[in-house]
């Protein structure tokens, strides 16, 4: 299992995770929107998450995470 820790917390950074996609939306500067994909990316079912999902704060953690340390798709 891939993980990153952040923060003091350690993420599963599955594709497709919430971790995953928190971090590739920043990435590809794309709006902050909790979700993440039952399996592989775009390939299988995707679940919005609602604001008291536990999933949601790893979708933040990933989100914020590639804001401060990752980087930004150039255009």
């Amino acid at each position: 299992m891939d993980t990153q820790e952040f923060e003091g917390e350690v993420y599963n950074t599955r594709h497709g995770g919430a971790f995953d996609r928190g971090s590739a939306d920043s990435h590809y500067g794309r709006e902050f929107r909790p979700h993440y994909f039952t399996g592989d990316t775009y390939n299988s079912p995707e679940v919005i998450l609602a604001a008291e999902d536990p999933l949601w704060l790893e979708y933040e953690a990933g989100y914020n995470w590639n804001e401060q340390f990752g980087s930004k798709k150039e255009w």
